[in-house]
């Protein structure tokens, strides 16, 4: 009897302890991507291209194939948006890409975010070849960089007469920096002879020596188009060049042996001309917030010595000594204000003059022109307000100064009254304040007398 109970309990504890729990697919096919991914690093492959489709999207997706096998790809758009090659179908490349599992097929898939034609790689071997051995020569090396001016005297550029780069180039320099001078030193940059030229165009500016930059460079094309910037003669020459050189070749995503050997990139010709020509717009507009800035600390300043002016008024009491101690101060403030708001000014006319002195050095004449009778009139405009206000505030000092006298005491005994004072000096006002005998002081508008009280009379 125990055995079979013991046998009737036994398989149910095995089926809960036993029991796996199972995956989902799309948890299986999650862990199996995530496998992939770590387990492969970026890796290039090689194969003919079919089944190309470029989706309304923007992304690729396309069979990479040899003789044997096949693999599924994509390519999204912002990696393929870039390339210059343009993918067909039948055409062997080389792809740079990542292996992973698309979960809604199963299917597992290169992840392309480069691709190129095979014969191309041979190209990138020789641009990795140079950069390598050029680098360990030095002359990438930041510390032979030359400073670009800030402010350039005359450019140079070394580029096709023809193409589009000279025409960027100038279009931004039209429009930012109209005053820069420009010589253009003509150059093939794209063929055989094209690294021989660019070479003797960079030693013909260096021995003109009118130019204090140079920018070196063209359009976007492929790396066959560029080759002749990833020359090592067009790399050396860049290198000892004495005037300092702006590479700027192809577009944003193109990098040359040249970009690395100058003195600085741009991305792109109109990029580097950006770099160079200071804003005139920008050095206007800087100069308007300083005269703003200006009129708003005069005014500033100004509403704050009205307000001390305001205070002293305020302080003002109705004894003629009292009212003669103030009227100094007041006009001791009053010279420390002009005091201070012509230093004040002066300084701000220093400030604005150094200013416009640099302004002269990077601007159009007809501009400083205009700008120094602007100036003028608002400084006379300045000095005219400022002496109006003064010469206001001086009108309010001398009514006030009238209409404290008109109700002072001194005043009162002018138009007939009299002041009487007890024996202490007390004025008496009540008339029980007063008895038999008392001697008072009588005081008049010229004099006073003094009395003895032998009546008082209460009404």
């Amino acid at each position: 009897m125990r055995t079979m109970q013991s046998y009737s309990h036994t398989p149910n504890l095995s089926r809960q302890i036993a029991a796996p729990q199972a995956l989902s697919v799309t948890e299986l096919n999650r862990q199996v991507k995530s496998l992939l991914e770590s387990s492969f690093l970026t890796i290039h492959v090689e194969g003919e291209l079919s089944n190309v489709v470029k989706a309304s999207s923007g992304h690729w997706y396309f069979t990479l194939k040899d003789r044997d096998a096949q693999v599924r790809c994509a390519m999204f758009r912002n990696r393929n948006q870039y390339l210059k090659y343009k993918a067909k179908n039948g055409d062997k490349v080389v792809v740079r890409a990542k292996v992973s599992l698309y979960p809604g097929r199963g299917d597992y898939q290169l992840i392309c975010d480069y691709m190129e034609e095979s014969g191309v790689g041979s190209l990138q071997q020789a641009y990795e070849a140079l950069k390598q051995k050029l680098q360990q020569q030095g002359l990438f090396d930041t510390a032979f960089k030359k400073p670009i001016p800030t402010h350039p005297q005359h450019l140079g550029v070394i580029t096709s007469p023809t193409g589009a780069a000279v025409h960027d180039i100038l279009t931004v320099l039209k429009r930012r920096f109209p005053s820069l001078p420009v010589t253009l030193f003509p150059t093939a940059v794209q063929g055989n002879d094209a690294a021989a030229q660019i070479v003797k165009a960079i030693e013909l500016a260096n021995e003109d020596g009118r130019c204090d930059v140079l920018i070196v460079g063209r359009g976007g094309g492929s790396l066959e188009d560029l080759w002749p910037f990833n020359e090592e003669i067009v790399a050396h020459s860049i290198f000892h060049s004495q005037i300092p050189i702006i590479s700027a070749v192809g577009h944003e995503v193109d990098v040359s042996i040249a970009d690395f050997v100058a003195d600085l990139r741009a991305a792109t010709p109109s990029a580097a001309a950006e770099l160079i020509s200071p804003d005139q717009q920008q050095i206007l507009l800087r100069l308007q917030q300083i005269q703003q800035r200006l009129m708003q600390a005069w005014q500033r300043n100004h509403r704050q010595h009205q307000q001390k002016l305001q205070w002293t008024r305020a302080r003002l009491r109705h004894p003629g000594d009292k009212l003669k101690e103030q009227a100094q101060k007041l006009d001791d403030l009053e010279l420390r204000m002009q005091r201070a708001v012509r230093l004040n000014v002066e300084r701000q006319k220093q400030q604005f003059n150094q200013w416009q002195q640099r302004y002269q050095r990077c601007s159009p004449q007809p501009r400083i022109t205009a700008g120094q009778q602007r100036k003028d009139e608002l400084q006379h405009r300045l000095t005219t307000l400022m002496q109006g206000l003064l010469k206001q505030n001086q009108l309010k000092l001398s009514g006030l100064a009238a209409t404290l006298n008109s109700v002072s005491p001194l005043a009162t005994l002018d138009r007939g009254y009299a002041i009487v004072q007890d024996e202490t000096g007390k004025v008496i006002q009540d008339i029980d304040h007063i008895a038999m005998d008392n001697t008072v002081e009588t005081r008049l508008a010229n004099g006073r007398f003094i009395s003895k009280v032998t009546q008082v009379i209460k009404e």
